[in-house]
């Protein structure tokens, strides 16, 4: 194997060579440095004249002396049935303390797009136990649902309880989960470490944490060597797969890093101009292919910068997928967990999983009737604070009362309580109760009177 000593300039995570053999994009490169120590890279930019070669660990030690061989092959996850229970590097490799991972393949992990044709209808409800997801913002089988989030707020104790919970209701069929973990610090780490391995949610996840310390261009594959595990595990074993991808602001900001330093021309607020593209490359590889058992669900987590829901990240991510669940800092601040705004949040695909057969034949009404009596009262507490609640009238202090007990009872539970779509239902029909049966516009009549509170004691 041939091996140039030709490193004309180092700039950040980048290397660049002069007169090489023409290699390929994203081709791996060891980098031999003059202590016989060897750094592993990959071709990011390859030219007549140059090849820039990005490094997974830090630029230091890397000279003009360095011998640089290109290896003739792109990255490549080993994956194996084996792989569940495991805790693996932001780079794949095992960090739990086990042995190394026997592979029964060494898949590509920039994966193969989704043929349309080929694509199946997600339908099946995913029971997350939480009732503003599961109630309101319903998450589907092959559906790609963000959670947009802000600095500070329980976004990684919702992504866990998520991780915990996730089922499908009344189906003998295998879930795992496999859960990937951007530029977090040690202590974020430890905590999903043994939230996994506490609950025995670890026994059917597959877990890949990158450090904030790690190299900025080990979170650009992270994702990738996620979901790469999650489609073997999918299409060629079977399982369906719910992927939990946190934090991508972490992924975009080492994308803006790495573009920087190869002095790429910026796009919005600094980030690549093909940050949509690239976000594409990774949120479409959830889905379901007809005639194949598996499944990859997809649930990544963002965290706005500055709340700021107009940010490129939240913005390109909510053309890509199928609706947000949005964390409220207001609701954080009342004390109240999970602090999730269903007015904001959207699921997309949340009419093909839900109904009778699915859920329940009253879900979708009942939705609607919460919803429409929540956005009410929030409003009118607004008004409340300009002419005060003398001002207003009988039924607007009745759907001022919805509001607060929405946000007390439907939204409000423990941190491990799992509730079924029932629960859940139960809890929005008591909270309908304390409404006039005249003002459930909604629901229909058969509805009231087969699930209402009043008419099941009779």
């Amino acid at each position: 194997m041939k091996e140039y000593k030709t490193v004309t300039k180092i700039a950040g995570p980048l290397v660049f060579v002069e007169k090489t053999e023409p290699v390929g994009y994203q081709e791996l490169v060891n980098i031999v440095l003059s202590d016989g120590t060897v750094k592993r890279g990959q071709v990011l930019d390859t030219s007549d004249d140059l090849v820039v070669v990005q490094v997974f660990e830090t630029t230091a030690g890397i000279g003009r002396d360095s011998g640089i061989r290109f290896l003739g092959e792109a990255i490549k996850m080993p994956v194996g049935k084996e792989m569940l229970g495991r805790i693996l590097s932001g780079g794949g490799k095992p960090i739990d303390g086990g042995p190394e991972i026997v592979p029964e393949k060494r898949l590509d992990i920039t994966g193969a797009a989704i043929n349309p044709y080929a694509r199946g209808n997600p339908k099946d409800f995913i029971q997350t136990g939480i009732s503003t997801i599961d109630g309101t913002n319903t998450l589907v089988r092959g559906q790609k649902l963000p959670i947009f989030s802000g600095s500070g707020l329980p976004h990684n104790d919702i992504a866990l309880q998520i991780a915990r919970q996730a089922k499908v209701p009344g189906s003998t069929e295998s879930f795992a989960v496999v859960f990937a973990a951007m530029g977090i610090t040690k202590e974020e780490a430890n905590h999903f470490m043994e939230d996994f391995e506490r609950t025995g949610a670890l026994e059917r996840a597959v877990v890949f944490l990158n450090l904030a310390d790690d190299p900025a261009v080990e979170r650009i594959i992270t994702p990738r060597l996620a979901l790469t595990t999650a489609e073997y595990l999918a299409y060629e074993l079977g399982y369906h797969v719910l992927v939990i991808l946190t934090d991508m602001t972490n992924y975009c900001e080492a994308l803006r890093q790495i573009g920087a330093a190869r002095e790429e021309v910026p796009g919005r607020r600094g980030y690549p101009g093909y940050m949509y593209t690239d976000l594409a490359c990774i949120y479409e590889r959830a889905g379901i292919i007809k005639g194949v058992k598996g499944s990859v669900t997809q649930i990544p987590i963002l965290t706005m910068p500055g709340d700021d829901i107009t940010h490129p990240i939240p913005d390109l991510t909510g053309y890509i997928t199928e609706g947000q669940i949005v964390v409220s800092r207001e609701l954080h601040r009342k004390g109240i967990y999970p602090p999730i705004n269903v007015l904001p949040s959207l699921s997309r695909l949340m009419n093909l999983g839900i109904g009778e057969g699915l859920t329940r034949d009253d879900h979708k009404k009942v939705s609607d009737q919460l919803y429409a009596g929540y956005a009410e009262g929030n409003d009118l507490r607004g008004l409340v604070a300009i002419v005060g609640k003398d001002a207003l009238s009988e039924r607007d202090r009745l759907f001022l009362e919805v509001a607060d007990y929405f946000e007390n009872q439907f939204v409000r539970q423990g941190i491990n309580e799992d509730r079924s779509i029932a629960e859940t239902l139960d809890v929005g029909w008591s909270l309908l109760a304390t409404l006039p049966e005249e003002q459930l516009v909604r629901i229909d009549r058969d509805l009231i009177r087969k699930y209402h509170p009043k008419y099941r004691k009779e």
